[in-house]
């Protein structure tokens, strides 16, 4: 048996080599709502990240954070961000990027602004994410479509500044199993039906009057979403452009009574026969990232046939792992299975924070 001090000899390097890291400061856009609130709680002790700004509404600036958020997530609001006074929503904030959970119709004018002022910016927000020069990222899968910050600087005229964004948070439950079927099949088409938690429509979100024994069998906007995004990202970085993945996606998108854990029901043709090994192999297999919020398992697989299950598996990998079940040969489709994510860490906050990593790891922060 190995014993824990050999074992704590083991994880000393890494701890060493966290303690080093540079600490950069982060500012907050939005730092009130509850994106704004798991970025938060997901920076606390974080190895490269320090919050030294906060920035929400003109009805929140001024007072101290703790007076200006009706924190909603589990504990109490970190010490180190109690007293912090919020900002207004606009370049210079004292810190060296700067983190967005803006609503879409303010980020598009406060994200560009920041971006010319000079500081990186990873957004959430869905207000730049189909724009050709912004690069839509899950690291894990399109890396090579940083080099779209290049273009975007010159196109726009930034010095240093640039936008980077993540996925809607639906696409993020789905767009992961199926890059891995993408590049060990190719995939022809998809038929995804989403099963959205209520922390997807943001705080006060939906009424209770109209989710509790309920499902919606609409989300605004929601659909067309999922069915380009995913193209975006899996499509490959040629010339200085993204040549947008040619396989189709039909979507329905639906909210329904689970406070947080997106859950979709994917059916998929594959360009290419294979059998249901080889698909499970691709999926669980597909690597994951040595990124200090990077998963151990990026995509994880289960053969239990009643999961994945929100409750029960949204917090796999911090949060941060896509857990999928229910793999089996299609009637119609070649293979269908069910693919869930947590869709404010790993589908928001988290995906932002794992994008700032990959930015560092690169170089352009």
């Amino acid at each position: 048996m190995v014993s824990d001090k050999f074992l704590n000899l083991l994880y000393l390097p890494l701890t060493v080599y966290y303690y080093f890291m540079k600490k950069y400061r982060v500012g907050i856009l939005g730092a009130t709502g509850t994106v704004g609130q798991r970025f938060v709680q997901l920076l606390k002790d974080h190895p490269q990240f320090e919050i030294t700004s906060l920035a929400a509404s003109d009805r929140s600036v001024g007072k101290p954070y703790r007076e200006a958020c009706a924190w909603k997530l589990s504990g109490a609001i970190p010490e180190y961000v109690r007293e912090i006074v919020v900002e207004p929503i606009e370049p210079p904030l004292e810190c060296d990027l700067v983190f967005s959970s803006l609503p879409s119709g303010v980020a598009r004018e406060s994200e560009e602004a920041f971006a010319r002022a000079g500081f990186p910016v990873i957004s959430n927000s869905s207000a730049y994410r189909m724009d050709e020069d912004v690069p839509l990222l899950i690291p894990e899968i399109n890396p090579a479509h940083l080099g779209l910050i290049e273009v975007q600087q010159r196109k726009r005229g930034f010095s240093k500044g640039f936008i980077v964004t993540n996925p809607n948070c639906a696409v993020v439950s789905f767009a992961p199993p199926l890059a891995a079927l993408d590049k060990q099949f190719g995939v022809e088409a998809v038929f995804v039906t989403t099963l959205q938690a209520i922390s997807g429509a943001g705080y006060p979100g939906v009424s209770s009057f109209d989710i509790t024994d309920n499902v919606l069998p609409y989300i605004a906007g929601e659909e067309p979403k999922v069915e380009i995004e995913a193209q975006k990202i899996l499509g490959k970085f040629v010339d200085g452009a993204i040549e947008k993945a040619d396989f189709t996606v039909s979507a329905q998108c639906f909210r329904v009574h689970v406070i947080d854990g997106h859950t979709a029901s994917i059916r998929v043709k594959l360009r290419q026969s294979s059998t249901l090994e080889a698909v499970f192999e691709a999926m669980n297999k597909f690597p994951s990232l040595s990124l200090y919020s990077s998963p151990k398992n990026f995509i994880e697989v289960c053969d239990e046939p009643s999961r994945p299950q929100p409750r029960l598996d949204r917090d796999n990998g911090k949060g941060m792992t896509i857990t999928v079940g229910r793999l089996f040969p299609d009637n119609i489709f070649d293979y269908r299975f069910v693919s869930l994510s947590h869709n404010t860490v790993r589908g928001a906050a988290g995906a932002a924070i794992l994008n700032a990593e990959l930015l560092i790891d690169k170089g352009f922060i």
